[in-house]
């Protein structure tokens, strides 16, 4: 299981807006999954995803991970967002608009 931590840490550590969610963005496998990524693409198309259906390793570490047992999960700058219904409720707020732009702007100015 180490490992596997050590893999999502790298992955939450490398990008800096991370779904890990069923299906792709573009073949989203699950209704939560595809709510929350098009949300998400509404505000950003700068984000990694992981497939949790391709990748049997993280579905399994990641809700111990997190602590959280759903997907989608969504992750910015190495912080737990929330599923789907936050996701959604952020971004009718515009507070997820708002996450993206300041996680985009902390970037640039890292530079």
């Amino acid at each position: 299981m180490i490992d596997i931590f050590n893999k999502i840490e790298k992955q939450l550590q490398e990008n800096s807006i991370v779904i890990y969610m069923k299906g792709s963005p573009e073949h989203p496998s699950c209704g939560f999954s595809a709510r929350a990524v098009r949300a998400l693409s509404y505000c950003t198309s700068d984000f990694f995803y992981v497939d949790v259906l391709q990748n049997d390793d993280i579905r399994i570490a990641l809700p111990k991970y997190s602590k959280w047992p759903t997907f989608p999960q969504l992750w910015v700058n190495k912080n737990l967002i929330g599923g789907c219904d936050i996701i959604l409720e952020m971004f009718r707020s515009g507070e997820l608009l708002n996450l993206v732009q300041n996680c985009k702007n902390n970037i640039k100015s890292s530079i």
